[in-house]
């Protein structure tokens, strides 16, 4: 019996990397995981990979920045188990390394559309099935562009720093039906998200490294396993924060 036998999740971005990390280790405490993301084929292939750890794994075509999707993601889920009692809003891009004044609107658009439209769009169909139910847990993708400035990815930035206003707003107003919003903000991770932002571009790589005190990138499986802990009743007193799992980055 895993800690979250009997109970459902939704982790969106559940193809690859930190959502895909978690959507199995989910499944490895026995909960029955629904896996959104946009990509069929790695989709299946993580739903396939959270039963092989022992749970229940369904996959459902997701674009978050689209609320049709999202509200059939939580609809679907809702008629294949019944519940809802978990999610990990994942779902996010990146943005080419630059400034300010080099950035376009349709970057504007396509960064925080997804960042933070999308994830607004989750809480907010999510939130309406746990109010009814009686409370759930929702963990938040944030960053520790959410917590400092970063310079060369400024729409990012301003993207995570929504994202942890909005899990504090929803905390708040939600603590006393027994729902518990958090935010996980990992420093850099080696997932497809960060090689794809350094493609080419070893020097700013290197310099994100040591800018870590532990002196490397994290693994999907550690940023997993804080957001395993947020969902668990060993965080049962813990609601409206912003957790930093970044090799030290933030502590400096």
């Amino acid at each position: 019996m895993g800690m979250f036998t009997g109970k459902v999740a939704i982790v969106t971005g559940a193809t690859s990397g930190i959502g895909q990390a978690t959507a199995v280790a989910f499944g490895g405490e026995g909960a029955r995981v629904v896996v959104a993301g946009r990509r069929e084929t790695e989709g299946q292939k993580t739903a396939k990979l959270v039963r092989e750890a022992g749970g229940e794994g369904l996959f459902v075509r997701t674009d978050v920045s689209r609320a049709a999707d999202v509200e059939a993601l939580v609809r679907t889920t809702l008629k294949t188990w019944g519940r809802l009692d978990i999610a990990f809003n994942n779902a996010g891009i990146a943005e080419d390394l630059t400034t300010i004044v080099d950035e376009a609107e349709a970057d504007f658009d396509r960064v925080i559309g997804t960042n933070l439209k999308g994830l607004w769009l989750c809480m907010k169909y999510e939130l309406a099935h746990m109010l009814k139910s009686g409370g759930g847990c929702i963990v938040n993708m944030a960053s520790i562009a959410g917590l400092v400035g970063m310079p060369i990815v400024p729409i990012y930035t301003a993207s995570k720093h929504a994202v942890i206003g909005l899990t504090r707003a929803a905390a708040v107003a939600h603590a006393r039906a027994n729902v518990r919003v958090n935010a996980i903000c990992p420093g850099a991770v080696e997932t497809d998200l960060i090689t794809q932002a350094f493609e080419g571009k070893d020097a700013e790589r290197q310099a994100i490294v040591a800018g870590h005190p532990i002196g490397r990138m994290g693994t999907p499986d550690e940023i997993a396993g804080a957001v395993v802990w947020l969902c668990s009743p060993q965080a049962s007193f813990v609601t409206g924060h912003a957790l930093a799992a970044d090799g030290g980055y933030t502590a400096q």
